[in-house]
C-alpha cells in the first residue's frame, strides 16, 4: 500500500506541466485517453464531498448513516439481499466483473492480478510488494506521477495493495470519470515503461518502509508478518514477505520486466467495477481498451499446501524497541468455503470480537490479565479474500511477562469450551448476527470499494464472483454442533502455534501445558 496523499499532492506540484499535454499522446494502436467535459468538474467535486462528509441522500431515504452501514442494490424476493452481477470474459481471458449500484454517485474500479506475496518465487522474497510500488511509476501514455494527478483531479482517489494471494490496484472516482480509469488501467497493465530510475526510486521507498513499518517499529509486522513464519512449514507461506533492504536489492530490471510479463496479464486478472455506471456502455469501453491487450503464459503457480500440524509450535523474538510484551496464539484455519470454514467466523466472534466475547471478558473486563485482545483470520484482509493455508490468530498486548501462561491457557479454555459443551441458542444466534454485522462492514468498506474488492476475490479464486451471494445463508446455516465439531477437530493444544514478542528485560519460560 502507497501513501497516497502525499504523493498525489507531490505528483500535483511535480506534474502539472506535463499533466496539461496528457489527453495529446498518442501511440500507434492505442486509443487517446478519454477526455471529461470541464463543466462537470465543479459538479464531480461536489458530489464526492458529499460522499464524504456522509449527507448524499440514497433513493429518498435520507442522509448516509454512520461509516459501517450497508448500502446494496434492492433485495431479491427471497431472503438474503442479492448484490446483481454481470460476468463475463474477454476473448484475451480477462475476467470481467459489472455490479451496477444507482445508489451511489461513484464507481469502484478495481484490477486484480492473481500474484501475491506467498505466490512469489523463492529468491525473490519482497518482491510482490515491490512490483505493486512499480505499477504506479509509469505506462506507454501516462508518465511517472501522472496517474495519481489524473485520478486526484477528477474528484478520486486510488490506492494498491499486496495480499496473500492476488495485488490489487484501485481507484474511487465520480462516475462521469470512470471511461478515463478504464483507459488508464487499460493502458498499465499492456504497457509499464519501468527503467532503471524508476526501479532505484522504488526500491528506496520499499527499503524505507521496511526499516520504518517493521524492523525499527515497536511491535512492527504483529502479528501478521511475524506469525506465519513460525507456523508454517511451507516457504510460500513462510517466508518474510516483506523481505529485506539487501535482498530487494538485487533485483534488476530484468527481473521487473521478466515478473510482469509472467504475472501481470489479462488471463491472470479480474476487471471489477461496482457502483455508478451504465454496464452497455461500461462493456463497449473496456472491449476497447482492454480487448486489444494480448494474452500471457499460463502463470506458474507454486505448491502452497501446508502439512497438518500434530504438535504445538512456539517462537519467540526479543525486540529492542518494545516496552511491554505481546503474544499470539494461531490455529490453521479449515479448507476455504468448506461448512468448517464458516463455523470458524462464528467462532471467531464467540471466542475473540468484541467486548463481549469470551477473551474480551474472560482477558481484558473481568480477568485483568490483558491491555487489549485482537486479531481474526487473514490479518492483511478480511475473512474471505484470500485462497490457501490460513491462520486464526487470537492477539495479546499485556504489561507483565509473568503473565503470558495464564493469557495462553486462557485462550485454550475459551476453545475448549466450545468442543465440550454446545452453544446455547440464544448464544448462537448472537453469534450468526455479528459475523453477519462483519460481513456487511466489510461490504460497505471505503465507499464500497469492500464490495468490489470481494467480488474480484470471488472471481479470481472460484470463478464465480456470485458466490458472494450466498455467504450470508451459508453463516445462517450453522448449528451448535458444527461449532462443536470444528472445535474438535481444528483448535487443539497440538494445532496451536504460541508466539511471543518481548523486550530484553522481560523473560516468559515456555508455555505451561494446558487443560
Amino acid at each position: 500500500m502507497i501513501p497516497i496523499m502525499t504523493a498525489a499532492r507531490n505528483a500535483m506540484q511535480r506534474s502539472a506541466r506535463s499533466s496539461r499535454r496528457l489527453l495529446r499522446y498518442s501511440h500507434p494502436g492505442r486509443r487517446r485517453a478519454p477526455t471529461l467535459r470541464r463543466r462537470t468538474a465543479h459538479v464531480i467535486r461536489a458530489s464526492t464531498c458529499l460522499l464524504l462528509l456522509g449527507t448524499v441522500p440514497v433513493h429518498g431515504q435520507g442522509p448516509i448513516g454512520r461509516p459501517g452501514d450497508l448500502r446494496l442494490p434492492s433485495a431479491s424476493p427471497g431472503r438474503y439481499p442479492t448484490i446483481a452481477i454481470d460476468y463475463y470474459r474477454l476473448s484475451n481471458g480477462l475476467k470481467i466483473v459489472l455490479a451496477p449500484d444507482t445508489s451511489t454517485p461513484v464507481v469502484v474500479v478495481g484490477v486484480y492480478y492473481g500474484i501475491g506475496q506467498r505466490l512469489e518465487p523463492p529468491g525473490h522474497e519482497g518482491f510482490a510488494h515491490l512490483f505493486e510500488h512499480l505499477m504506479f511509476e509509469g505506462s506507454t501514455h501516462l508518465r511517472p506521477g501522472e496517474l495519481l494527478h489524473l485520478i486526484e483531479s477528477n474528484g478520486g482517489t486510488l490506492n494498491g495493495n499486496t495480499r496473500f494471494d492476488f495485488t490489487d490496484y484501485f481507484e474511487i472516482v465520480p462516475s462521469p470519470a470512470l471511461q478515463l480509469m478504464l483507459w488508464a488501467e487499460g493502458d498499465r497493465m499492456g504497457g509499464l515503461v519501468v527503467d532503471d530510475s524508476a526501479l532505484r526510486r522504488q526500491k528506496n521507498i520499499v527499503e524505507a518502509e521496511i526499516r520504518f513499518s517493521y524492523i525499527n517499529q515497536p511491535d512492527g509486522g504483529f502479528p501478521w508478518l511475524d506469525v506465519p513464519q513460525f507456523a508454517n512449514r511451507n516457504w510460500q507461506n513462510a517466508h518474510n514477505f516483506r523481505g529485506l533492504p539487501d535482498g530487494l536489492e538485487a533485483a534488476s530490471l530484468e527481473d521487473v520486466r521478466s515478473f510482469h510479463a509472467a504475472y501481470y496479464t489479462p488471463n491472470n486478472a479480474v476487471l471489477v467495477l461496482s457502483g455508478n455506471f451504465r454496464p452497455a456502455e461500461a462493456r463497449r469501453w473496456i472491449q476497447t481498451y482492454f480487448g486489444p491487450i494480448p494474452r500471457g503464459p499460463e502463470p506458474a503457480r507454486p505448491d502452497f499446501s501446508e502439512p497438518a500440524q500434530t504438535e504445538e509450535r512456539t517462537g519467540e523474538r526479543i525486540d529492542s524497541l518494545a516496552k511491554s510484551p505481546v503474544l499470539a496464539v494461531a490455529f490453521h484455519m479449515p479448507p476455504r468455503g468448506s461448512k468448517a470454514f464458516y463455523t470458524m467466523a462464528i467462532i471467531d466472534q464467540i471466542v475473540l470480537q468484541g467486548g463481549d466475547s469470551r477473551l474480551g471478558r474472560s482477558l481484558v473486563r473481568d480477568g485483568g490479565l490483558a491491555d487489549a485482545v485482537f486479531g481474526g483470520t487473514n490479518l492483511q484482509g478480511n475473512f474471505f479474500n484470500y485462497n490457501g493455508p490460513m491462520l486464526w490468530t487470537v492477539g495479546v498486548a499485556y504489561s507483565q511477562s509473568d503473565r503470558a501462561h495464564a493469557i495462553v491457557d486462557s485462550v485454550q479454555r475459551a476453545v475448549d469450551g466450545l468442543a465440550s459443551t454446545a452453544l446455547s441458542d440464544r448464544d448462537l444466534e448472537l453469534a450468526r448476527r455479528k459475523a453477519k454485522v462483519s460481513l456487511y462492514s466489510d461490504l460497505d468498506y471505503l465507499s464500497g470499494f469492500g464490495k468490489a474488492d470481494l467480488l474480484a476475490s470471488y472471481a479470481l479464486f472460484d470463478d464465480d464472483p456470485g458466490k458472494l451471494n450466498g455467504v450470508e445463508a451459508a453463516l445462517d446455516n450453522i448449528t451448535a454442533a458444527d461449532i462443536q465439531e470444528t472445535a474438535r477437530a481444528f483448535l487443539s493444544r497440538a494445532q496451536r502455534t504460541v508466539y511471543i514478542r518481548r523486550p530484553p528485560a522481560a523473560h516468559t519460560p515456555a508455555p505451561a501445558d494446558s487443560h
